[in-house]
């Protein structure tokens, strides 16, 4: 190498950690100053504090009766501990109040006084009261509250105007949006913490229409209930859950979307109760295997495990074993969406279904129900008095690592298997190292049906896993019920 060539090689290693801090990845920047965002909101965020007031009796009752006004606080106390201190007794229980109070968040989105917040900040409390910005407390009244989403309605009557704040398109917020939260962290008052939204359509298994906005602002206990703002002031989620081994702020929290929550804000509001569409299926998920037994072509939709007798679907014709890949014009990709959908349209409408039956779309109608009567029915079913009937001789075989006997009175009682259970075959045993207890089949359950059709012996199973086989197929589909009738679909492989 010539000295010339040297000298370029030197000047290049030269420049070299110069050229690579120019081009090193820029840090993450979030807005200059939230402070006029801040100011904007805050006066309509709110501290709830729920109390808690339950009356209890002592369980003591052989202590003497008292004259009105003694007791504990009452004028003439003293003399009455020193009456029956002297008789070498205590003084004697009484009736006493036990307060429990919480502390949680809200938001006003209506000057007039409505107030929202969580359902479970109030649960049952006696007494609710809104505490504003600069310290006002006003009595609160609830005029309705869900479970399902967690949301609750309150009114209050302020001597002026109150500031408020409008609801946002929730279905909007991207990944990677900043975002505001408002709150009163452990009982701390108004906090501002900010981050972004760190993932959409979350399912932490809180409840039937999970599909919450992941956030990494700083939410804590006291949040609860408190609004999640995007950059133009507008509330897209109300704070909800976190997940903490702590019980403190990791940087995981959970804001349920504006657009689940505000359909059933209107209803609370108007009914003082919800008013959720329902179909009267149960459903479950699907996996590779079981859209692949069902012919579906790709893995999608709503398995219906089973049809109420006294619900909408039933006299609409869907059937157990059908897929909804379409509700109402939109597609199904996965179970969890079917519940949101179904919740949030009237009750009454005529609804459009598309389901897979044999590998083929069909098109149903379906009026839809309401949710509510629905469970009022279930729960007037589950109070109904059993009844045993007779089942078979009790013989067993073994088969895809099950061991499997005719329904009888014995298995009936011994598993509690209700009468609504119909037919088939009792898992007596299951094989620790099969697929069968990977997927989790328990002794007790009932196989009723294999590739959709039914069973009633040991014998008719073993005869149809054969004709699977013979026919080249490497999956069987059960369907199996516990011994309540709830049934779902399993696949197992027959080799």
């Amino acid at each position: 190498m010539t000295s010339a060539l040297r000298r370029a090689a030197r000047a290049i290693l030269a420049t070299a950690p110069v050229l690579y801090l120019l081009v090193a990845p820029a840090q993450a920047k979030g807005p200059d100053s939230l402070s006029e965002l801040s100011a904007q909101v805050s006066d309509a965020v709110v501290n709830i504090s729920a109390t808690t007031v339950d009356a209890k009796r002592s369980s003591r009752n052989d202590g003497p009766n008292l004259p009105p006004g003694a007791g504990p606080g009452a004028p003439f106390d003293d003399l009455f501990e020193e009456f029956f201190r002297r008789r070498g007794q205590g003084m004697p229980e009484l009736p006493r109040q036990r307060r429990s109070s919480s502390l949680g968040s809200g938001f006003v989105i209506d000057p007039s006084g409505i107030v929202i917040t969580n359902n479970h900040v109030i649960a049952d409390a006696n007494e609710v009261t809104v505490i504003l910005n600069d310290g006002q407390k006003l009595k609160a009244e609830v005029l309705g509250k869900d479970q399902k989403v967690d949301v609750a309605v309150l009114k209050v009557k302020p001597e002026k105007p109150l500031k408020a704040v409008k609801f946002g398109d929730s279905d909007k917020a991207k990944v990677g949006d900043w975002v505001l939260a408002v709150g009163n962290p452990f009982g701390l008052g108004g906090s501002v913490t900010a981050g972004i939204v760190s993932a959409r359509n979350r399912n932490i298994d809180s409840g039937p229409y999970d599909n919450y906005i992941q956030t990494d602002a700083s939410i804590n206990k006291g949040n609860s209930g408190g609004p999640l703002f995007n950059m133009d002031g507008e509330v897209i989620g109300i704070n909800t859950a976190i997940l903490s081994p702590s019980g403190g702020s990791v940087g995981i929290g959970f804001a349920t979307p504006a657009n689940t929550v505000e359909p059933v804000i209107v209803q609370l509001q108007a009914f003082g109760e919800t008013r959720r569409g329902w179909l009267g299926v149960r459903i479950q998920n699907i996996d590779d295997a079981i859209a692949e037994t069902l012919s579906l072509g790709a893995t999608r939709g709503a398995l219906v495990a089973g049809v109420d007798d006294k619900g909408p679907s039933k006299p609409a014709g869907l059937k157990v074993g059908d897929v909804i890949v379409k509700f109402d014009g939109k597609p199904i990709k996965e179970s969890r969406d079917l519940p949101k959908l179904v919740a949030a349209t009237p009750v009454g409408k005529d609804v459009e279904l598309v389901v897979v039956r044999s590998g083929k779309e069909q098109t149903k109608i379906v009026k839809l129900g309401r949710l509510e009567d629905g469970e009022k029915v279930a729960s007037k079913d589950g109070d109904d008095k059993e009844k045993s009937e007779g089942g078979g001789d009790g013989s067993s075989q073994s088969v895809l690592g099950l061991e499997l006997s005719r329904l009888s009175d014995a298995l009936r009682t011994r598993y509690q298997i209700k009468d609504t259970v119909k037919g088939g075959v009792v898992i007596t045993a299951v094989d620790p190292r099969s697929e069968a207890a990977e997927k989790r089949l328990q002794p007790g359950e009932v196989l009723l049906e294999v590739n959709q059709e039914a069973v009633s012996d040991p014998a008719d199973v073993l005869k149809k896993i054969k004709t699977l086989k013979g026919a080249g197929k490497k999956t069987a589909l059960l369907i199996v019920a516990n011994g309540q009738g709830d049934a779902h679909f399993v696949a197992l492989p027959v080799e």
